[in-house]
Order: C-alpha cells, then sequence, then structure tokens
C-alpha cells in the first residue's frame, strides 16, 4: 500500500477513535450527573438531568460498556494493520487506559445509583444528615468534568492541579466516613441507611481517582511524560 493511502488511513482511523472516545467521554459525564441526581441532595439540582432515576445511569451503564468493546477493538485494529508510531501510538494507548476509566466512572455511578434506590427502599431519606456529601459531589463532577474536557480538547493544562482536588475528596472521604459512623452510633440514622451511605461515599471518592489517571493520562499522551504525583496539604473542607 502507498505511503500516502497508509497515512490516510490511520488518519481517518484515528478520527473515528476520536469520535467514539468523545462520545463515551460525555456518556461518563451523564452516568455520574444522573446517579447523583437519584440522591436528591439540595442545590446540585441543576448538575443532573431533570427526574434522575437509577434505570436511567444502568442504560449509560450498558452503552458505556458497548462503546468500551468498540474502542478497544478499533485500538487493536489501529496498532495491528498501521503500525503508528510516537504521537499516533501515544494516542491510541492512552484511549485505551482512558477507556478503562471512563468505563470504571459509570460503573461506579451504577453503584451509586443502586445505593440511593436500597435507602429509598428502607423508606428513609438521610441525606440531610450528611454536610459533607454535598460538596464530596460537587468536587468529583467537577474532577470528572475536567479530566473530560481537558481529554476531548486535548489541553493538558487544565489536569495540572487535579492533585489538589483530589486531596480535597480524600479528606472529605474520611471526614464525611466518620460523620456517617457517628449518625448511626446516636441512632439517628440506621445501620441499613448508614451502610449505603459509606458505600456511597467510597465509589464517590473512587470516581476521583479515576479523574485523576485520565488527566495523568492526557499529560501523557500530548508530552510524552507522566506528571508527578504530588501530595498537598488537605484543604480546609468546612
Amino acid at each position: 500500500m502507498p505511503q500516502g493511502t497508509e497515512r490516510k488511513a490511520l488518519s481517518e482511523g484515528l478520527e473515528r477513535l476520536n469520535e467514539n472516545m468523545v462520545t463515551m467521554a460525555q456518556l461518563s459525564e451523564l452516568a455520574i450527573r444522573t446517579a447523583v441526581g437519584t440522591l436528591n441532595i439540595r442545590g446540585l439540582k441543576e448538575k443532573s438531568p431533570e427526574h434522575a432515576s437509577p434505570q436511567d445511569v444502568f442504560t449509560i451503564d450498558q452503552e458505556l460498556y458497548g462503546l468500551l468493546q468498540k474502542i478497544q477493538e478499533e485500538c487493536v485494529e489501529l496498532i495491528a494493520l498501521q503500525a503508528p508510531v510516537a504521537r499516533d501510538l501515544r494516542t491510541i494507548t492512552s484511549s485505551l487506559e482512558v477507556t478503562t476509566h471512563l468505563d470504571r466512572i459509570g460503573r461506579y455511578a451504577k453503584d451509586i445509583a443502586e445505593a440511593s434506590e436500597r435507602v429509598r427502599s428502607q423508606g428513609d431519606d438521610a441525606i440531610d444528615h450528611f454536610s459533607k456529601i454535598g460538596r464530596m459531589v460537587d468536587l468529583t463532577i467537577e474532577m470528572v468534568d475536567t479530566a473530560v474536557d481537558s481529554f476531548v480538547n486535548r489541553d493538558a493544562e487544565p489536569v495540572r492541579n487535579i492533585m489538589r482536588s483530589d486531596d480535597a475528596v480524600d479528606a472529605l472521604h474520611a471526614q464525611l466516613f466518620q460523620e456517617v459512623v457517628d449518625r448511626m452510633s446516636d441512632r439517628s440514622v440506621s445501620p441499613a441507611v448508614g451502610a449505603q451511605y459509606i458505600l456511597i461515599n467510597r465509589y464517590l471518592e473512587r470516581i476521583a481517582d479515576h479523574a485523576v489517571s485520565i488527566g495523568e493520562q492526557v499529560a501523557y499522551m500530548l508530552t510524552g511524560e507522566r506528571p508527578p504525583r504530588v501530595k498537598h496539604p488537605a484543604p480546609r473542607t468546612t
């Protein structure tokens, strides 16, 4: 095959890959926004689709998994048939990494929706007992938005400080865990409901970790270097 034809085939394959990656990134954002919408947290309604339901999240999760499989096949085909090098190869291998993290965000969103459903089945909407959860949701959504936008726009600058947000989420994770335990101890929240909020707390923390990993992968894809992970002093989260 002539070199120009090979290059055209690679360019077209990379363009299709990018289109599917953008779709998957947008779906992962929608998954987390829809999932937190099922929690009925005051002040967060404008960030979630109207009438968000667990079933909506389950459907998005299935779509994400289908795209994951499609993108993986595309990446393998591009590497096997087009023998990409340098930045093109980094784009393909980074896409493989990023799809895994996007799929995991969708899976944790599904887990949050399931936990929310179990809370409602107990006849208890205990969200107002926990002062930290709204801020944690805000930060987690902000991190996913930043990581996804950085990937879509091919711009590493927005994710350079994403670790600071992750440190704040980690601090909130510890505080919220203690808050839930305290509410269970004073019996203002039942153990069955408290256990679900401990899980939700953990799922949000893990989503933030995946946002960091996406940001790191974007930096590598664009620069060829992986940014160091630097732990910053946790900001106050009152």
